[in-house]
């Protein structure tokens, strides 16, 4: 059968549920029933009542909202949360033979951009010719305002970047002495663990059965790749990472850490100590935190090199302590509201080939000649498993606040005058710092150190103080304003991600930083920059701003279809 990737229009088996696609607009994708109404009814205000927004708390300074009802325990929880809030774009059926699931995101994408497309929420779709239930989820964490509902913290509305940084201001309050708050977990017993709704072991055990798509059709196969890797270690302690997973049959699975990641680090040291095998378990439809913490740098490892229970972690950024619970073939404890635990060995002795696969700086992955495997000795999940698919490099993916909160404020003891970091998540690999520049050369120093320091930190932009990190067009236009790149321009040879694309070799990349602040004269600069425009507008005329807001629903008038550029980054 020829494959056809979808290029414009959702084909008729693209259903949307009841009500959810109202007219074009930024929010319009709501959920079915009277949330949905009711969201379409406010969506400037994004679902908010005043009532809602008058109880909303206050927790170190920053605005809580009791209503969003975060942190959550379940994935379940979190999507109603979303899906409350019209973030959730929910369709009966997706053709993925056809992958129209892959092309339906990309089309979100390209319309609404990264920070503001919805969620996607599928009840079935079309694997080898047949309808899988799911539903089966993607981009959960990609709109901005996910940030704030993860943590229960409020939104702005119509200002995703205020809410962004409310949750960053949120999490920073959180972190003393570099180190994210800690909460031990508890066990509970298998009984009131939803994760055990359903136990398969052995030859009961089917992975093929379930929602797991193929992405791409580059991709050598389905692949698991939003699951929480567990492996264990006598020296290393417990750990849990996101690595790919390739499947390849009922009871074979593909297991994906890379060179020198901590569950790389794991299977090898067990294979040097002559182990044949390694026992581990996977979670899959963990809650939004664990996912947060499974999928990106939470943990300061900077100054932290011994164990570190990331458990414990997850529950300081959630409040409360993660229910665990023992897995059915080995001692791992995994998180016991998880929606599917995957149980296994993976051999020590023998390695397949993997891939390829469509990897996170958005070019296929290269084929692996040798990779790790695991024979699955037991499947465990709720009765119908909600199953998530990450579109890597396609989508957002996961929210960023945590990392953020953690480099802005690990970072500010390395980095003098740093301000805040921002890496546009659909730009693999860039990052635009902000600093107070307080003598000549700080810009460039700045922006050396980070790209030395963090692997993924490939082109480091520094700008002054007065620039918008997550405005790109601010950023682009100190680079093309305040740049002289014969003197603030540096390349070299660094430590890079093993996955990116233009390496040779792996585990290496050359790193440019670009000091796009105001150069001084010690630096090649003027004496002296003239006042920008806006700004001596903002000095010297400030009521033409109070006017214009106003009077700007006679300019913009209610109803008028305009949707004005795509948000900025």
């Amino acid at each position: 059968m020829t494959k056809k990737i979808l290029t414009e229009t959702p084909s008729a088996t693209t259903e949307p549920v009841d009500n959810n696609i109202i007219n074009p607009g930024r929010r319009n994708f709501l959920t079915a029933g009277a949330a949905g109404i009711a969201a379409a009814s406010a969506l400037p205000t994004l679902g908010f009542s005043a009532e809602e927004k008058s109880q909303a708390a206050t927790e170190d300074g920053v605005k809580m909202d009791p209503a969003i009802g975060g942190p959550f325990d379940s994935l379940r929880d979190y999507m109603n949360a979303i899906k409350d809030q019209g973030l959730v774009f929910h369709v009966k059926r997706l053709d993925q033979d056809n992958y129209e699931m892959t092309a339906l995101m990309y089309k979100l994408i390209d319309e609404y951009g990264w920070y503001d497309a919805p969620a996607i929420m599928a009840d079935e779709v079309k694997i080898n010719g047949e309808w899988v239930k799911g539903p089966i989820i993607s981009n959960q964490q990609g709109p901005w305002e996910t940030e704030a509902i993860v943590y229960g913290v409020a939104n702005t509305p119509g200002e995703p970047e205020v809410t962004y940084r409310r949750a960053i201001k949120y999490l920073e309050g959180k972190i003393e002495n570099g180190n994210s708050p800690t909460i031990a977990p508890v066990t509970v017993s298998a009984k009131d663990s939803p994760c055990k709704e359903i136990v398969l072991t052995g030859d009961e055990c089917d992975l093929t059965k379930y929602a797991f798509i193929q992405s791409n059709p580059a991709d050598s196969r389905r692949y698991i790749n939003t699951g929480s890797i567990y492996t264990t270690d006598p020296e290393m302690g417990m750990n849990f990472g996101t690595y790919r997973c390739e499947l390849r049959g009922p009871r074979l699975l593909g297991v994906n850490p890379e060179p020198n990641q901590t569950g790389w680090k794991m299977l090898m040291a067990a294979k040097e100590r002559g182990e044949k095998t390694a026992k581990i378990s996977i979670a899959l439809g963990q809650d939004p935190i664990t996912w947060i913490v499974s999928s990106s740098r939470v943990v300061n490892r900077i100054t932290n090199r011994g164990p570190i229970d990331e458990h414990a972690t997850v529950g300081g950024l959630r409040g409360k302590a993660l229910e665990l619970v023992k897995s059915e073939t080995n001692d791992i404890m995994v998180p016991a509201n998880s929606e599917m635990i995957i149980e296994g060995e993976v051999s020590l002795t023998e390695t397949l080939p993997e891939g390829p696969f469509g990897e996170m700086y958005g070019y296929l992955g290269l084929q692996k000649s040798e990779n790790f495997f695991m024979t699955v000795t037991a499947i465990t999940h709720r009765k119908n498993p909600w199953i998530i698919n990450q579109f890597t490099g396609a989508t957002r993916g996961y929210c960023t606040g945590a990392t953020a909160a953690l480099y802005n404020t690990t970072l500010k003891g390395l980095i003098p005058g740093l301000v805040e970091l921002h890496s546009p998540i659909e730009s693999t690999g860039l990052t635009f710092v902000r600093i107070k520049k307080t003598k000549p050369g700080e810009g460039k120093k700045a922006g050396e150190r980070l790209a030395k320091i963090i692997p993924i930190f490939k082109v480091v932009v520094v700008v002054d103080e007065d620039v918008d990190v997550m405005n790109t067009g601010e950023v682009g236009l100190a680079i093309g304003s305040r740049l002289q790149a014969e003197t603030a321009v540096s390349i070299f040879t660094g430590r890079g991600m093993p996955l990116d694309p233009s390496s040779i070799e792996r585990g290496k990349s050359g790193k440019l930083v670009i000091d796009a602040t105001r150069q001084w004269p010690e630096e090649g600069g003027p004496a002296s920059y003239p006042s920008m425009n806006r700004t001596l507008l903002e000095e010297q005329a400030p009521q033409s701003f109070e006017l214009v807001s106003e009077q700007y629903n006679k300019y913009i008038k209610p109803g008028r279809k305009w949707r004005g550029p795509k948000r900025r980054v």
